[in-house]
């Protein structure tokens, strides 16, 4: 238990602790998250009762749990039937996929199978969480495993620093994905707007062009573009490729501590949060609801003509029928976008059950798998044969908007994965929504996020 008191005092998730002190100073909070855990690890024990790891205990199949968030519904589906193909050909494993909320909603059950020694044995998360569950000491080194992998030479390079955490590998991807601009083409014509643009500058003006009233009534009724509001991690991943397109870092050089994030007189970071307050200040552009900013619903309507989004967002376009298309993120300095996707974590429990786990891995990481996951849901394959496939070449083809993503893959870039990332996204998303809201300057809201974290980590 000491252990994770540690790591939920670094953990924004479950909400109940600024300063460390709190926790540190006070045995009412103590108690009071203990009795929570409590409650909490029920639920995850009934959930994997099948789990927990039973000495001596012999079995001719063995028994996978797979704690997943996939969403929406039909990718889920997806998921669904290529683990089912995966069972029906490995009969000595079995895996059984379970969907346990969105990301948000898994970190308390996660920590709580961790010290009910209940956990999973596959997870698929964010690989920001990689440095947490390191020093929980609760997941497994995969570098012996995966350098005899034939399947190891087929992963996207440049997926590799999501992998890897103080010099050893600790997940594998799953699926990927980055982030553009998606934009009506209809409405870029009606503006008189021929070439989509390729600077902030040019996007700017743009965005201008496209802010009209568009039946005479003396009011605007289609803006420009649209923004993410709030402090939730979607505007902290949305905004980084601006940050980084303008020459910012959030940490000096390799480090791999959250003492190591720089948010004072970050240029980077000032000119990114700038930009987008300048896009709001001429009117050109407008905010989604709170923590919505993946809702396409107004840009499906007309009612704006681009967003930041990727390519989670295909299906609904595609079932919507309106014309769309994407164009990658403008240029501030050099380009950038995020990676975004999620990894494949291997919890500790017995050698034959990590074994039949890795094996389930290697089948998630082939080019079949990826292949039929990125038909079936629109993410980006991590398999390189796949991408190269022709039944995938064949797919972009008929869905031309992922040549984008795919070309604009080489500028991505990830998300920091040492313990206590939470924390930075939370102060990060506080200063991004300062500055939108008109509330503070981008240098006045980076030095408040700055002295915030230093309380928390130095």
């Amino acid at each position: 238990m000491d252990k994770l008191n540690n790591h939920l005092n670094q953990d924004h998730d479950l909400g109940f602790f600024a300063p460390g002190n709190f926790w540190r100073k006070s045995k009412k909070a103590r108690n009071y998250l203990s009795s929570l855990l409590v409650i909490v690890l029920v639920g995850v024990l009934a959930l994997g009762a099948c789990q927990a790891i039973i000495p001596g205990k012999a079995s001719t199949v063995i028994h996978l749990t797979l704690w997943h968030g996939v969403n929406p519904p039909p990718n889920r589906d997806v998921l669904q039937k290529l683990v089912d193909k995966f069972n029906q050909t490995n009969p000595d494993i079995q895996v059984e996929s379970l969907y346990v909320g969105q990301q948000d909603q898994q970190m308390p059950k996660i920590l709580a199978a961790v010290v009910g020694n209940a956990p999973p044995d596959l997870l698929w998360f964010n690989p920001t969480i990689s440095g947490q569950l390191v020093e929980l000491d609760a997941i497994l080194a995969l570098d012996d495993k995966l350098e005899f992998s034939p399947v190891k030479e087929e992963i996207d390079p440049a997926l590799y620093t999501s992998m890897e955490y103080k010099g050893q590998i600790w997940s594998v991807p799953f699926a990927t994905n980055n982030v553009g601009v998606f934009y009506r083409p209809s409405l870029f014509a009606a503006a008189g707007i021929t070439v989509v643009p390729r600077t902030w500058a040019e996007l700017q003006q743009v965005a201008k062009k496209l802010t009209r009233d568009t039946n005479g009534d003396g009011k605007i009724d289609q803006h420009g573009m649209i923004l993410p509001l709030g402090k939730g991690e979607f505007t902290v991943f949305t905004w980084l490729p601006f940050m980084w397109s303008a020459g910012g870092e959030l940490v000096i050089g390799d480090s791999q501590q959250a003492a190591g994030v720089v948010l004072l007189d970050n240029k980077g970071a000032i000119a990114a949060l700038q930009f987008w307050r300048n896009l709001l200040a001429d009117g050109t552009a407008v905010l989604s609801e709170p923590e919505r900013g993946y809702e396409i619903a107004d840009l499906l309507a007309g009612k704006i003509a681009m967003q930041l989004t990727g390519p989670w967002s295909l299906g609904e376009f595609k079932q919507s029928g309106v014309d769309f298309n994407v164009f990658p993120i403008p240029v501030g300095e050099i380009p950038a976008t995020v990676i975004g996707g999620e990894n494949l974590f291997l919890f500790k429990t017995t050698p034959e059950r990590e074994t039949a786990a890795f094996k389930f891995a290697e089948y998630t990481l082939s080019e079949e798998f990826q292949t039929e996951l990125a038909l079936g849901t629109g993410y980006l394959p991590i398999n390189i044969k796949s991408r190269q496939s022709e039944k995938y070449q064949e797919f972009v083809q008929k869905q031309p908007q992922l040549k984008t993503f795919l070309d604009q893959a080489k500028y991505g870039r990830s998300r920091p994965i040492f313990p206590g990332y939470n924390r930075i996204s939370d102060s990060l998303g506080r200063a991004i929504e300062a500055v939108l809201l008109g509330k503070s300057s981008p240098a006045a809201a980076l030095k408040v996020s700055q002295q915030r974290l230093d309380l928390i980590f130095k």
